[in-house]
This record gives C-alpha cells, sequence and structure tokens, in this order.
C-alpha cells in the first residue's frame, strides 16, 4: 500500500475500522522502515505471522534517543526534541510535516474540547520556551493563534500579567484553558491563589527538577484548592507521539482517534495484558505514519474496557520526561 492511500485512511480513522488501518500501517512500516524491520528480525519475527494488534512488536521508546527513525527517505521538516533533564540524552523525533501534526493535534483536542477558537488560550510553558524542538510549544502556538480572543498568548515568568489575563477574561466571562507545566503551575498557585470561574486548567506534568515529585492526586489537590476547581485536567503526550491523550480530571485518559494503548507485562515485552492489569505502556500512533506508530514507553498505567487507561507511574531507570505526568 501506498503512503497517500494510508494516509487517507488514517485521517478517517475511527474505533470500528482502527485495527484493519494499524495492520495496515503494521505491515507498510515493516517494509518500509529499516530500523524497525531489523527490530523485527532481530526478534526472529516474521511480519506475514502477525494477525493481530496484540501480536506487533513495539520499538522501545529509547531507540529515539541513538537512532534516526524514518518510515521510507524524506527530508524532515522540523526535528522535535524531548527536554529531559541535565545529564540525560535527548530523544529526536524526526518529522515529515509540522502542519500534518497539528491537524491531528487539532482533531484530537476537539473530539474533547471543541475549537480552541472558542476559549482564551494561556499557555504557562517556562521551561519549553526557552528551549527548541517542543511539539508542545508548536501545538500551543497553533492554538493561541486559532483562539478569537486576544487575552490569549505565552507566560514565561510573568505570572503577575498572567493572574490580571485571568482576572480579566473572569470580567469578561471569556472561556479559559490554560495549559502549564506542573511545576510553573504549582509556582503559580502559591503566589496567586484565586477562585477561577469559566477555567480548564490542563497540566502536562513535569517538574523538570524544579520541584519535589508529587503524586498526581497530591499535586491536583493543590491546585483545586488554590484556584476553587472541581477538576485538574491532563494531557498526555511525548515527543516521541503525533497524537494526545486528554483526562478531564479523573486520572481516567481518552485516546484521540489515532491513538490506541495496549499494556505489556513489565517481565516479558512480547505479552499483552487482558484489560485491568498493571503493566508498562504500548502506544499505537497511526498518525506516526512517517516515524513508527509502534512504542514501548516507559510509562506503567493500566488499560480500562473501554479503551480508556490510567497513568501509575513510571520504570524507575527510566530519565525523568518533560511530558510524562506524575506518578500517582
Amino acid at each position: 500500500m501506498q503512503r497517500t492511500e494510508l494516509l487517507k485512511k488514517i485521517e478517517q480513522v475511527n474505533a470500528v475500522c482502527f485495527d484493519e488501518i494499524c495492520m495496515e500501517l503494521f505491515f507498510y512500516q515493516a517494509k518500509n522502515n529499516e530500523l524497525y524491520r531489523n527490530f523485527i528480525n532481530l526478534l526472529r519475527l516474521n511480519p506475514k505471522d502477525i494477525t493481530i494488534p496484540q501480536q506487533i512488536p513495539f520499538l522501545p521508546i529509547s531507540f529515539f534517543k541513538t537512532k534516526v527513525i524514518k518510515t521510507g527517505n524524506w527530508p524532515e521538516e522540523i526535528i522535535f526534541k524531548s527536554s529531559g533533564t541535565t545529564g540525560t540524552i535527548q530523544s529526536n523525533h524526526y518529522v515529515r510535516s509540522s502542519e500534518d501534526y497539528l491537524n491531528n493535534c487539532l482533531k484530537g483536542f476537539s473530539k474533547f474540547y471543541g475549537s480552541p477558537a472558542d476559549y482564551a488560550i494561556l499557555a504557562l510553558l517556562p521551561s519549553y520556551l526557552e528551549r527548541e524542538g517542543s511539539s508542545l510549544i508548536l501545538m500551543a502556538d497553533r492554538f493561541i493563534k486559532l483562539s478569537k480572543y486576544s487575552e490569549s498568548g505565552f507566560f514565561l515568568n510573568n505570572m503577575n500579567e498572567l493572574a490580571e489575563r485571568l482576572k480579566a477574561c473572569m470580567a469578561k466571562n471569556i472561556p479559559v484553558l490554560l495549559l502549564g507545566v506542573s511545576f510553573a503551575l504549582l509556582d503559580f498557585a502559591e503566589i496567586f491563589p484565586m477562585s477561577l470561574r469559566n477555567t480548564v486548567i490542563m497540566e502536562t506534568g513535569g517538574m523538570k527538577g524544579r520541584r519535589k515529585e508529587l503524586l498526581r492526586e497530591a499535586m491536583h489537590t493543590i491546585l483545586k484548592n488554590a484556584f476553587k476547581l472541581d477538576a485538574i485536567h491532563s494531557e498526555y503526550g511525548m515527543t516521541e507521539l503525533i497524537s494526545q491523550a486528554y483526562s478531564k480530571g479523573n486520572g481516567i485518559f481518552h485516546c484521540s482517534e489515532t491513538m490506541k494503548i495496549l499494556i505489556r507485562d513489565s517481565s516479558d515485552p512480547l505479552t499483552i495484558l487482558s484489560e485491568g492489569k498493571n503493566g508498562a505502556i504500548n502506544i499505537i500512533d497511526l498518525a506516526n505514519i512517517d516515524s513508527c506508530a509502534f512504542i514501548a514507553t516507559d510509562d506503567i498505567g493500566k488499560l480500562h474496557e473501554n479503551g480508556d487507561f490510567e497513568i501509575l507511574g513510571r520504570f524507575d531507570s527510566s530519565d525523568i520526561r518533560g511530558c510524562n505526568l506524575l506518578v500517582s
């Protein structure tokens, strides 16, 4: 199957046809992605013997730190780089089209929240703004540009301005999406606690060594108390993905149309566990058509019967990742 034909199918994917398209993409990448093909061969697997998504081998996410992962041969438009911490090796995700990435972000967000145009988008992402290659900054920038409200914008360390912007939006009854990295939201909550109305706070995880790691539930409790909100929302994404998942505050994440979670046995990476069992998270990201759509992450979680999932933590040996959620 050619890329163009496969891309059209992926753009129209839904729950009914997800597995069928997943298998078509697997065979496409097993043939056209040299690194992935070699990985499959080293496992002594024959792609022809793989008939369902649960049998697909998932590429360890650590490969993005040392390898150029591409399906086919094409010039990258942008390279997404993980934030990492001092002394760690960054992941590099070579992206063929930033516009394809942004369109997929918009589709995923709109499924759960409607159009970004209907919110004042306030992005408190200091650590991301200070470096290049952040997929999160690219997404936030697109959402800000789509917003119909002039109040939208980025905030680095200017928390006074952010506080005034929130108050102005409430005075005008403007719906707000405050998208923030965890440590910055906690800093803001300490300095400017206030009763927020008509506001969604969405954390993207990440302490960056700036604060002690907290249980997600504890962190959300601090933010809820500071801002008098019933729930704190979360975004689950990472450098190596094109798709995202979202939680509306109960710790349960919902996948976008192009994303699906499987749980593998932590001691046997080729064994997929049934729903309700804890294990390591494998991600199928159909939108990763030009990279690798089958990624074995370092996160630990649990899958629910309806396809929703929880993040329970990460392996101790893995790096502290900027977009990963906190241990809960």
